[in-house]
Parts: structure tokens; sequence; C-alpha cells
């Protein structure tokens, strides 16, 4: 029995060793040995002619650059929203962007950034006549949104019955709908919906926004295992991405943004 305790002793302590060994990799590990993660959501991230480009995207590469650990647009994995979400948030060393900051969503990641400020609107066609004056107005109306997007989550905070909330998984067939005139009020990220309606061959200038949900940020969001210490690098990365000046004069930041403008 002894000879037994001795032996079970043995071997836990090599499993320590060998989960101090993993923890310490863990620790070790660089940016570019995380899974990043993204959608189709232009200006900020999506993929052209077969390339992954946008101001995420691009931000992301000249940071990791400048923290020598670099990023290819190649190993950023696009992902359906509602996929790519959950993935995040269970897979350990996972990021996904762009996010939008929320209350709900803060302490469920760890957050790098900012990339860019955001709006969230309700967008109506002008000729509906729809008007909103408070959150609770939209209790009255259906309502598209995308399934896990910050949009949904903010419709349910504001009281709007989930049966009111009629969901898609990408803004392509969510224009369809709205086209129907079955559903009339579109939630999503403004820069991003009207971009979409410009490729789906629609006028932007016929919808209007009749009403600002939240007016935010769009971040990296970490899953939570990932070690504080590549946060850090990532986040000192941007911060010096945002100062330093270009040949032009202008901050290399500035000068990624205006590429999508």
């Amino acid at each position: 029995m002894q000879l037994r305790a001795i032996f079970y002793k043995q071997i836990i302590h090599l499993l320590l060793l060998s989960t101090g060994v993993i923890i310490n990799f863990v620790n070790a590990a660089e940016l570019n040995s995380l899974n990043f993660l993204t959608e189709s959501y232009p200006p900020y991230n999506f993929e052209e002619n077969g390339q992954l480009k946008g101001v995420g995207v691009d931000l992301l590469i000249s940071a990791s650059n400048k923290a020598n650990s670099p990023i290819s647009a190649n190993a950023i994995k696009l992902q359906p929203w509602a996929r790519a979400y959950r993935e995040a948030l269970k897979q350990p060393g996972t990021v996904l962007f762009s996010t939008t900051k929320t209350a709900e969503r803060e302490p469920l990641f760890k957050w790098v950034g900012p990339i860019s400020s955001t709006r969230i609107v309700a967008l109506a066609k002008k000729s509906s006549g729809i008007t909103i004056q408070r959150d609770t107005d939209l209790k009255q109306h259906d309502i598209l949104a995308i399934r896990d997007d910050v949009g949904e989550q903010l419709l349910i905070s504001a009281g709007v019955p989930k049966g009111k909330i009629k969901l898609g998984t990408n803004a392509e067939s969510i224009i369809k709908r709205l086209q129907s005139d079955r559903v009339k009020i579109w939630v999503y990220e403004e820069n991003v919906a009207r971009w979409f309606l410009k490729q789906s061959g629609l006028n932007s200038a016929d919808y209007e926004v009749v009403h600002v949900l939240t007016e935010s940020e769009v971040y990296y969001a970490f899953n939570q295992s990932v070690d504080d210490s590549l946060v850090k690098k990532l986040q000192d990365a941007i911060e010096q991405v945002k100062s330093e000046k270009a040949e032009n004069g202008k901050t290399i930041y500035e000068n990624i943004l205006a590429k999508y403008n």
C-alpha cells in the first residue's frame, strides 16, 4: 500500500509538472498563435476578391507587426457572426472582431481597442413614415436583426418581445426581407448597413435613421483564457499605430481609416 501511495504521488507530481509546462506555454505564446475570427462587417472587416480587408483587419496587421508578432490576413478566419461569437466565448485562445462593446458583453471578454467609433441605429425607408421617439416605441414594430448581433441584444434590453424581432444570419438575407416591406425596420450598425445596401444595388439615401439605439465603439474581443500580457501587447501596439506618423504627416491609423471612407 505504501508503494502504491508513493507511485500515485509521483504520477500527480508529473501531472502538475506537465500542467505547469502547458500554462507556461500559453503564457509565452505570441499574438500570431491565437485564433482570430471575423465576419463580413464592412468597412471594418470584409472579403473582396478573396482577400480580407477593412479597418479592423488593417489595424490588426499593422499593430501585430509593431508587436513583432505579425498576423497575415490569410490567418484570419471569416465566419457567420453567430458562429464566430459563440466560438470566441467558448474556445480558449480565440479573438473576435470587430465587436461592439456593451455593458452586457463587457465581462465576457478581454477587450483591446477601440478599432473605431460606431452607432447602432434603426433604419427604415424614408417613404415608410415611421417615427421612433424612444427605445420603448420599438415594441410596436416587427424589427429585423442579425442573430447574436448587438442589435438583437439592444432590442431585447429595450423590452422588445422576442416574437417581434425577426432574425437573420447575414445582412444580405435581411435586406431581401426589408425590400419586401413585410418588415420595415432594420437595427444594425449604420455604416455597415449602408455599405450592404449599396452592395445590393440599392440607394442608401432612400433609407433614414429613425432612431439611434446606442453610440459605442468596436473592439477586438479576447476569450477570457488569453494571458493578460498578450492583451496588453496588442493594446500597446495599437496605441503606437494611432500615434506614429506616416510619411504624409498623418498617423498610420488615420491612413487606414482614409482607405475605407
